[in-house]
């Protein structure tokens, strides 16, 4: 196919990003293949339109694609065979270390705005080359618990600074006849957020942990720090906690419970103060986020995630017009047009991208550990290794069927299949 614009052009129009049409009117179709969250979505339409409107002749074909292992196995399945779209949204760390980034994508170092992408971020995104492949899709996210405010202010509770204090209150609203935690089995993926967001507590504990497991000399089933995030699960669905329809529920039917008090809380990911701005806008200030508590004594901190990357695959059609996207989609414009879409959902990852005054009451809650320095990474961007089947193992443990003790132990099987497939010494 014959280039749009001679490489010497196209670099002079990535340096000026002046919005102007391309050098050759040629109508182009990009592909661009995002997850399917309301969010996510809404993102997608944003950039890719406002983009548009800048180039008349690119026009975008979205696609959506599942959560969970599923969107994990077509994202790689299509990197394979040489069909993926030409810009795909997919996890950073060690997610995107699995896709072989150095045989699969396409380097970014030398788009102009990638100078203005926080330095944080492009670790995550770094191939084993020393190269950064991904631009930043979203804030910097926070894992832990939403919380309903209005019950909590309802039956006199206060935020917990332990896991202790989060049973009594949960004990308190179960006594009250309301759901304390709720869960959404449905989409699997969101069962995992007890053990995920529990690190920063692990680390606490065992700050050699990540180094340990990567090593191959620590297991979550001989590390109790570890251990405990699938405990909880186990905790919450004897005593009660989940609502009654936790394994047929949804992600979205997670932000409904927390955001219109059917339930107290909901552990996730910080990014979903978009969809709940996006689907519940009424209910949006009654939600307020703490971070996963841990053993009494301990320091109470926040499990940090950079969730989203744009990417560019090896071997496209439009391979330079793709970039040229990606390179907007770094841009404090398009920061600003995200912004604009979901709302400010955490800290920004592009230099001259500023948090508004009046940030959602979830995002000001989380503020405090990033500016207090009390937030530790996620394991995923300390170490490579994260096994495929966790989802399905805390599904297991959260609906009673595994206990705790044999779920660890069954994911370090897991964990010892996907290190050995990446190649990692020691295992």
């Amino acid at each position: 196919m014959t280039r749009l614009i001679p490489s010497a052009a196209l670099a002079a129009a990535l340096a000026t990003m002046a919005g102007g049409a391309w050098a050759q009117e040629e109508e182009v179709t990009l592909t661009y293949l995002t997850d399917g969250s309301p969010d996510g979505v809404a993102v997608a339409e944003a950039l890719t339109e406002a983009y548009t409107a800048q180039h008349p002749n690119v026009t975008f074909d979205l696609e959506q694609r599942p959560g969970g292992s599923d969107g994990d196995n077509l994202v790689k399945t299509r990197l394979a065979t040489g069909e993926m779209s030409d810009i795909f949204a997919y996890n950073a760390g060690s997610l995107f270390q699995a896709l072989n980034p150095t045989e699969t994508l396409e380097p970014l170092d030398d788009l102009p705005n990638m100078a203005g992408v926080l330095d944080g971020f492009k670790g995550v995104v770094t191939g084993t080359d020393g190269k950064v492949y991904g631009v930043p899709l979203r804030a910097a996210m926070g894992g832990g618990i939403f919380y309903n405010v209005p019950m909590y202010e309802e039956l006199g509770l206060k935020v917990p600074q332990t896991w202790e204090e989060f049973e009594a209150n949960n004990e308190a609203i179960k006594a009250a006849g309301h759901v304390p935690v709720a869960q959404t089995y449905g989409d699997t993926w969101t069962s995992q957020l007890f053990v995920l967001a529990d690190y920063f507590n692990v680390q606490a504990e065992v700050p050699d942990f990540a180094e340990k497991y990567t090593a191959n000399q620590a297991k979550y089933a001989d590390t109790p720090a570890a251990m405990r995030g699938f405990e909880h699960l186990q905790e919450g669905f004897e005593k009660g906690w989940w609502n009654e329809d936790f394994g047929a529920a949804t992600y979205d039917d997670g932000l409904r419970m927390v955001a219109e008090g059917e339930a107290a809380h909901y552990p996730m990911l910080t990014f979903a103060i978009g969809a709940i701005q996006q689907n519940y806008p009424e209910s949006l200030e009654n939600v307020g986020f703490f971070a996963q508590p841990g053993p009494a004594g301990a320091p109470n901190g926040l499990t940090v995630w950079y969730l989203d990357a744009m990417y560019v695959p090896k071997g496209g059609e439009h391979t330079d017009i793709a970039k040229d996207f990606v390179n907007f989609a770094a841009s404090p414009e398009a920061c600003q047009i995200m912004i604009d879409t979901v709302g400010a959902t955490g800290p920004l990852l592009v230099e001259g991208c500023d948090l508004p005054a009046d940030v959602p009451r979830a995002v000001s809650d989380m503020l405090p550990y990033f500016q207090d320095g009390r937030t530790a990474p996620a394991l995923e961007f300390l170490s490579p290794i994260k096994g495929p089947a966790l989802e399905q193992i805390t599904v297991e443990v959260g609906s009673g069927i595994r206990p705790a003790a044999e779920a660890a132990a069954l994911y370090d099987q897991d964990v010892q299949k996907q290190a050995q497939q990446l190649g990692i010494e020691g295992w």
